[in-house]
């Protein structure tokens, strides 16, 4: 028996797509979908209530003709529990709801509830306003001050899409007129010292060609093979030793501590105190 949940399907060798036949669906097909009711609702024909999270199994599809900047929206086809008449709701992607079309009533309605709320707000201001000049007088400052906020808010927003459009077409100019990038005074400065300094090694360190041996290490052989070396002063000929740059006191003083030394010579350990062993010399035997 084969699994009941599996990731991957066995093909056959000699299986090829191309020879399934393709199913012919109208453009606007319903689906059958699981659903629970949105809201709570009313049926119109029996006065059954459905309550909120009811599931259902509903036909779905796209309504023609309606969207909601560019949203598209569903109509979904239930059937009540009581008598089997069909309802009819669709999405309301403007207020984030359900909206109920048609065979049943919404009970609530939030966006409405809303719609009351503020009309009593603006009622009671204005009634407000009427028996309180002062109040009237903060009502307005309060709406100018805001007013002002957001045209100062859109300035800015203005001003900056100018900023980026004048930065976007100077950089198109500069990459269609292939210049290269300006440089600032801290740039060159850099620039400046390193060249400086690069002169400065070229003339503290040179490189002299040197033969690579003498005429009586080569032998007859009439091509001479030079080498370079780098010395840390202008210099035609070779490097000099070392103890040609020393002072004549310093070459003394080396020379002297050099005689001071004394030759340590090592002992000569005999064999038998150092083995601990007495050697005998056997006595000499007369000649006849």
């Amino acid at each position: 028996m084969s699994e009941r949940k599996v990731l991957n399907k066995y093909f056959p060798p000699d299986f090829d797509p191309s020879l399934i036949p393709r199913r012919r669906q109208p453009k606007n097909s319903q689906q059958v979908v699981r659903l629970m009711a949105p809201f709570s609702m009313r049926c119109n024909t029996c006065g059954e209530y459905i309550y909120k999270g009811k599931k259902f199994n509903a036909r779905k599809e796209t309504v023609e003709g309606e969207d909601y900047y560019g949203i598209k929206i569903f109509r979904f086809y239930i059937k009540c529990t009581l008598c089997s008449a069909e309802i009819t709701f669709k999405t309301d992607p403007k207020n984030t709801d359900y909206l109920a079309e048609h065979g049943a009533s919404r009970n609530f309605e939030p966006w409405r509830e809303e719609q009351a709320v503020e009309e009593e707000d603006r009622l009671a201001k204005l009634e407000e306003e009427e028996n309180n000049p002062m109040k009237a007088l903060e009502n307005r400052t309060v709406d100018s001050k805001r007013e002002m906020d957001i045209l100062d808010a859109l300035q800015d927003i203005r001003a900056r899409n100018a900023r980026n459009e004048r930065v976007g077409q100077s950089v198109d100019l500069v990459e269609r007129l292939g210049l290269e990038e300006i440089e600032t005074e801290e740039d060159l400065a850099k620039k400046r010292a390193e060249e400086e300094d690069e002169r400065l090694v070229r003339e503290v360190f040179s490189k002299v060609s040197v033969p690579a041996g003498s005429s009586s290490e080569a032998g007859p052989s009439t091509e001479t093979s030079t080498k370079v070396v780098t010395v840390k002063r202008k210099a035609d000929g070779m490097e000099p030793e070392l103890k040609s740059l020393l002072s004549d006191a310093t070459r003394e003083l080396i020379a002297s501590k050099a005689a001071a030394v004394p030759v340590v010579k090592k002992r000569k350990t005999e064999l038998k105190n150092s083995l601990g062993i007495k050697i005998k010399k056997a006595p000499a035997k007369a000649v006849v």
